[in-house]
């Protein structure tokens, strides 16, 4: 049976907009004229009305951490108690009475920044969260991800003490007397999720399916995910064995491309072994490329620079491995056919993981290769004429700067500051898809492709920074589909409307390009459609 849309401002991936497409099975089969879309019409087939309302392909996030989405949806959920660091104390204390929860039981929390603290921009410590409780060991989450911080009952349930060594790629920060202070950086965060409840393969099926809906909410069909250490304490094959379950359930509502994160070249040539590799797996589930996490983040202080922090001259940041390493890793899975991409905020790691792809890619060329850094935040011009050269792709992530605009210069300087979150350079010369990074931002797609426009904050539009920098509507709406998809070399498969294409499509209650500037985030998803089945239905 087929579908016929008709009446509506349907978005192809090109301009003018059409009125109508026709949808038989998962696929499209056609986008044009309400005539021409009338023309399929056989007994049987089914007609509807758009009322003038916006289509365009399903929103493809093309870096985010999935599984890390559904257990974060399971904490206290502190983005909207950072205002201070009392009324994060104090959210809290609220949540562990309310859920009711046992002394002795781990207490999760994520989404504080203190940037936004109006009571002391400082960390919280163990002191701090002491006044919390005493008798629940507490985890609370910088919202970067990049960083956590603990109490007392927390560092004697996991037995950290002064005489703990300190972690390569990390680091826990200790008191006046040499005993950790409850702050824990990149890889020493291990030491405390290492220590944290194991999920079983039904947990973790859940949490996937939570941050699925989720996710369809805001219009998102395909999810380009780093999934497989979420938990360090979980072997990756449960959590390929959960999302093979779903599927084989028929309950995935989101198709996913898995940046497959390993730490060491003994575990990635393990993972290729099993017969793993990019494009293994089927239109719901891929393995997609080799992820590597480079440094950490800005807001944390912990992202690598080439040299020191401008607001703190004592750091450079956090490189999380080396220049060698790098090599190393990149180099035996480009020479394996395994895509790569790799996480870069400061322009010093980036220094490291360009020299990586330079070599790796000189020692085995490969034309089509789509290798790519996520994140792409601080950059030298230098470092951009690379990006063109080596032909990566940018995973940018718009949202960012909401947040970014109010301390990218005081962090690194005016000069470091006018050459970085150069997006539209990097779309206008190589490929760069959009994303969230969720969940350190909510995917909001909408929001993020605000920011693309405008280069300014969501609500009260401080900015605009770098204004050159702005992407078109159409780039940034081209930014999480069309893009999305050639990330994920499924560009002849997703992310346009057009005959043959997968059917995913989302609706939206107004126009992008009539509304506003200013008024994109604004714009609802009112229906989501992945394989031409509806899976999200905005009530009322």
């Amino acid at each position: 049976m087929r579908i016929i849309y008709r009446n509506g401002a349907v978005y192809t991936g090109e301009l003018p907009l059409c009125e109508a497409f026709v949808t038989e099975g998962n696929r499209f089969v056609y986008a044009g004229t309400n005539e021409g879309a009338m023309a399929f019409k056989e007994e049987g087939d089914e007609v509807r009305k758009l009322d003038g309302r916006f289509v365009c392909a399903g929103f493809n996030d093309s870096h985010m951490h999935l599984l890390n989405y559904g257990n974060a949806l399971r904490m206290a959920d502190l983005s909207a108690h950072t205002s201070s660091m009392g009324a994060m104390k104090e959210y809290m204390k609220d949540f562990i009475l309310e859920n009711n929860i046992r002394p002795g039981t781990w207490v999760k929390g994520r989404g504080w920044n203190h940037d936004y603290f109006e009571d002391g921009r400082r960390f919280p410590d163990r002191h701090d969260l002491d006044e919390i409780s005493e008798d629940h060991p507490i985890c609370l989450t910088r919202t970067c991800g990049h960083a956590c911080v603990v109490n007392t009952k927390a560092l004697e349930l996991t037995g950290i003490t002064k005489d703990t060594p300190q972690v390569d790629g990390g680091r826990f920060e200790v008191d006046a007397d040499g005993g950790p202070n409850g702050i824990f950086r990149e890889n020493a965060m291990d030491l405390i999720y290492s220590r944290l409840p194991e999920p079983d393969k039904e947990d973790i099926k859940e949490m996937i399916l939570a941050a699925s809906r989720a996710l369809n909410r805001y219009g998102v069909t395909s999810s380009q995910t780093d999934d497989l250490l979420a938990f360090n304490n979980v072997p990756y094959e449960r959590v390929l064995e959960a999302y093979r379950e779903l599927e084989a359930e028929g309950r995935m509502t989101v198709r996913v491309y898995e940046q497959s994160q390993f730490t060491t070249l003994k575990d990635l040539k393990g993972f290729l072994e099993k017969g793993y590799n990019t494009g293994w797996g089927t239109p719901w589930f891929k393995i997609g490329p080799l992820k590597m996490l480079g440094d950490g983040s800005l807001g944390a202080r912990s992202a690598y620079l080439s040299s020191p922090y401008a607001d703190d001259p004592s750091t450079c940041g956090i490189p999380i491995f080396t220049r060698e390493q790098f090599e190393e890793m990149a180099g035996y899975a480009n020479s394996r056919g395994m895509q790569v991409a790799i996480h870069a905020i400061g322009d010093g790691i980036l220094d490291d993981i360009l020299a990586a792809y330079e070599k790796a890619l000189s020692e085995c060329p490969r034309p089509d290769h789509r290798h790519g850094i996520v994140h792409c935040q601080i950059t030298r011009p230098d470092q951009l004429r690379k990006f063109e050269e080596l032909s990566l792709h940018a995973y940018i992530q718009s949202i960012f700067l909401d947040y970014d605009i109010h301390i990218v210069e005081e962090r690194i300087g005016k000069e470091r500051a006018a050459s970085s979150y150069n997006f539209k350079t990097l779309y206008e010369t190589t490929h760069a898809s959009n994303g969230s990074d969720c969940p350190v931002e909510l995917p909001d797609v909408m929001k993020g492709i605000q920011c693309a426009v405008t280069r300014t904050t969501v609500k009260d539009h401080v900015g605009p920074y770098l204004m050159e920098q702005a992407m078109s509507v159409k780039q940034a709406l081209d930014s999480f589909t069309i893009e999305g998809a050639h990330a994920s070399f499924e560009e002849n498969e997703k992310g346009r409307i057009a005959p043959g294409l997968a059917a995913d499509f989302v609706v939206l209650d107004a126009n992008p390009f009539d509304v506003p500037v200013h008024e994109l985030a604004r714009i609802q998803v009112e229906a989501t459609y992945v394989d031409g089945v509806c899976c999200y239905a905005k009530q009322g």
